[in-house]
């Protein structure tokens, strides 16, 4: 007897963990599904993501995709169904329906680390949108660029650089993270860290992104616990600024970004601490993620191209000729709009850092795509990286030639080279780190010179890592 209804247990069990997988495998939908597999059970294909690239090529998950079922495919990741698109038409269409079928959407891990619920969340659409880009351009935008802090960029790159040419040996990615996160920290909340009462770990702030592909365990230990311990550093500092801004008089104020937020706190509900502590954090995260990756693989890529350092010296010379006798004049927007070569080895290096694999969405809706049909609910992956890395656009994607970009069709570029997003959530601090990245380059090939000691190998786990860090000896020049 006993035994029988172990049998009806065990036949039971068998035929609803059947009936799961089955429903796991083949998800519901109003239409047909892109082709690809939902990976095991609750898993799905993650640990597949997880398998880091050894390359600035395409990372292996989405590239073994791309060539088995086409330019849109269907996955599971992290237990969320997810469909992934590498057509650049396709993610051209679903970046401009923000707000009507699709939305902004974060992994688990960044959406608890940037605090992004509630419906004054920073990346709430209409006013809180409108916000928030405003005040960032506002303050990073072309026209402060224009007036002071392409100057001011310029003082602190030179400062950094000069430090650097102290030391027997740097790594990049670490004193580019501290340089640029002391730079946009003091322009939003005139962070000084020798006045802070929190201090800031510079290799955790270095490996932050690494931290975010971890699961969303805040135990100590975990790569995301150490992630948490430099949010809480950040948040504390901010909320003590925001406090002592407080009671500082309007007219005793620097006027950074806090200064105009605590000021906006009046006529804008939404605007609270609990509001502007994780906005603040969110766009120095950006800002400084963003800019030490790029210009980290700066470094490794000239130090494998001498014809391109040749030529970016030339180009800077002739700009430091053309001031006549006042060669120590700050460097002015005419003159960095005027770096032809220098935009062009920027934009080359931003096409193929890919620091993440895409932008994520979420269906708010069934969307059509190409005869296929993504479920209400869906997260959508604009796999931007594929688009960059097309040889179909780019001849030889691999090959750092800025050359290149002198002879691409604008109308071309501008759906497939999207480093900074697309559509009315394109990065309003675009602007800010390309021309962070041009004065860099300026102050580095008009005063400096460097070796590449130790390092550069590349992988993509999915994010753009540098494994043991990319380290070079800086010398100023006479």
């Amino acid at each position: 007897m006993w035994s029988v209804g172990v049998c009806v247990v065990v036949g039971l069990a068998t035929i609803f963990i059947g009936y799961w997988v089955e429903k796991w495998r083949n998800p519901k939908c109003n239409g047909i599904l892109p082709p690809g597999s939902m990976g095991f059970p609750l898993l799905g294909e993650t640990l597949s993501l997880l398998i880091p690239g050894r390359s600035l090529d395409l990372h292996p998950f989405v590239k073994k995709r791309l060539q088995r079922y086409g330019p849109i495919f269907k996955t599971s990741l992290g237990g969320l169904p997810v469909v992934v698109s590498t057509d650049a038409e396709v993610n051209h269409n679903i970046f401009l329906q923000e707000g009507r079928s699709v939305e902004l959407w974060y992994m688990s891990s960044f959406a608890k680390l940037f605090n992004q619920d509630g419906d004054s969340r920073t990346n709430a659409l209409g006013a809180v949108h409108r916000y928030v880009r405003g005040i960032v351009l506002n303050h990073f935008g072309a026209e402060s660029l224009k007036q002071n802090l392409l100057a001011q960029i310029e003082v602190a790159v030179d400062k950094s650089l000069q430090s650097w040419s102290t030391q027997e040996s740097v790594d990049v990615k670490h004193a580019v993270s501290s340089m640029a996160f002391e730079f946009t920290a003091k322009r939003m909340f005139s962070y000084d860290p020798s006045k802070s009462s929190e201090k800031i770990d510079n290799e955790q702030l270095a490996n932050l992104l690494k931290g975010l592909m971890s699961f969303p365990v805040d135990v100590p230990g975990t790569e995301f616990h150490k992630c948490m311990k430099v949010q809480k550093a950040v948040t504390t500092i901010v909320r003590e600024k925001i406090k002592e801004k407080r009671n500082t008089l309007p007219e005793n104020r620097p006027g950074d970004l806090l200064d105009q937020a605590v000021k906006d706190m009046e006529t804008e509900k939404f605007v609270t601490d609990d509001f502007l502590v994780p906005f603040i954090f969110a766009i120095l995260f950006a800002s400084f993620e963003s800019i030490s990756s790029a210009l980290t693989l700066t470094f490794k890529l000239l130090s494998e191209h001498p014809a391109v350092v040749e030529e970016l010296i030339a180009e800077h010379d002739r700009i430091l000729k053309n001031r006549g006798e006042s060669t120590e004049s700050p460097l002015t927007w005419e003159e960095y709009k005027s770096m032809t070569f220098t935009h062009h080895v920027v934009s080359e290096t931003l096409r193929l850092s890919n620091v993440a694999p895409g932008f994520l969405r979420r269906a708010l809706k069934d969307v059509e795509v190409h005869g296929y049909t993504i479920p209400a609910g869906w997260t959508i992956m604009l796999a931007s990286s594929a688009q960059q890395l097309n040889p179909k656009t780019f001849k030889d994607p691999l090959e750092f030639n800025p050359w290149r970009w002198k002879d691409l069709d604008s109308r071309v570029v501008s759906k497939n080279f999207i480093p900074f997003g697309g559509g009315m959530r394109q990065c309003a601090g675009a602007e800010f780190s390309k021309a962070f990245m041009g004065a860099f380059l300026h102050v580095l090939v008009t005063k400096y010179r460097w070796t590449k000691t130790k390092g550069g190998d590349i992988r993509r786990s999915p994010f753009l890592d540098f494994g043991k860090g990319i380290h070079i000896k800086m010398e100023k020049q006479n």
